[in-house]
């Protein structure tokens, strides 16, 4: 049986959310077929890669080995797909952008919209999909993009790494916890700094998240929290949360519509709220003939207003 890329594609989003019906919607296949490719990859490789005896479903010690060496392989495919691209297409025109997962789907459609309301198009592109934010914040020091559009605060080494960058503030976001609310509406999961510890649905140590909480909450409120979930992105978080099986902390804007229908309530006083920036970082040498127009157009745009909704 010979091994195909989207079976790869396919466990690296499988490794990320932890769940059948999130992976298959990420890879835009159905959850039947997103099952049967992970099958079809355990065959090819010999061994299971996926416990599903859990709930969420977790990797084997197969899959854990299996892992990094599978993202190496897609990372290895992806750069000599955009290395024969950038030999053979007209790619100069293209921008790239490293940045995460929850800005491509809350804040990048709408502040695009702006960017080129009255005025040119632009063609952009991201980095690949499964890459951690200090990954993305190499691709910047490494010259592999034009822009890092990303969350931005002080008590996140990284970014006081990134301060010798041109940089724009683009606007905020509040990031809240929220749980899903009881028979009574009150959160399932709340905060308190006595009693019983509560399940926490946590970051990764790879996410930008993983490295603001603790400097930014933890450290200041004694928390009893109990681990009882992790992964790197919010909107995995956000789903075990709606799930019942604790509290997140999630950027607003990726909670509205749970928070306006009553899937999601807050799980915690707003004095527990963080407010990262979300800020625009230019490389100093960008890929494309189109950088620097971009960046004056950004410039010109400025911040997108009420980012961060009211408590």
């Amino acid at each position: 049986m010979a091994m195909e890329l989207k079976w790869l594609e396919d466990f690296l989003s499988l490794s990320h959310f932890m769940n059948f019906t999130l992976a298959a919607n990420d890879r835009n296949i159905t959850q039947s077929a997103l099952s049967r490719r992970i099958r079809q990859l355990e065959e090819w490789a010999g061994l299971p890669l996926i416990d599903r005896s859990t709930y969420p479903v977790r990797l084997t010690e197969a899959g854990e080995s299996f892992l990094p060496r599978a993202r190496k392989a897609v990372d290895s495919i992806v750069a000599l797909r955009e290395e024969t691209r950038q030999r053979h297409e007209a790619t100069d025109e293209i921008l790239s952008f490293a940045t995460m997962s929850t800005l491509v789907l809350t804040f990048f459609p709408v502040w695009m919209e702006r960017i080129e309301a009255n005025g040119e198009p632009f063609r952009t592109r991201f980095s690949e999909a499964y890459s951690s934010f200090s990954g993305n914040v190499s691709k910047l020091f490494r010259n592999e993009c034009d822009f890092l559009l990303t969350f931005a605060h002080d008590c996140v080494p990284a970014i006081r790494d990134l301060s010798e960058y041109p940089c724009l503030t683009l606007g905020s976001e509040r990031v809240i916890a929220i749980s899903a609310p009881d028979n009574n509406g009150e959160p399932l999961h709340r905060l308190t700094l006595d009693g019983a510890p509560v399940n926490y649905l946590s970051y990764r140590d790879s996410s930008f998240f993983a490295q603001a909480l603790p400097k930014a909450i933890f450290e200041k409120a004694p928390f009893r929290l109990n681990t009882v979930y992790e992964n790197a992105m919010s909107a995995a978080l956000k789903a075990m949360a709606v799930a019942g099986h604790g509290l997140a902390w999630i950027p607003e804007s990726l909670a509205i519509s749970e928070l306006k229908s009553g899937q999601l309530v807050r799980a915690a006083d707003p004095e527990f709220d963080i407010v990262p920036e979300i800020r625009l970082y230019r490389s100093f040498r960008p890929r494309s003939k189109s950088a620097g127009r971009f960046w004056r157009r950004a410039e010109e745009v400025g911040m997108l207003s009420d980012r961060v909704a009211l408590p």
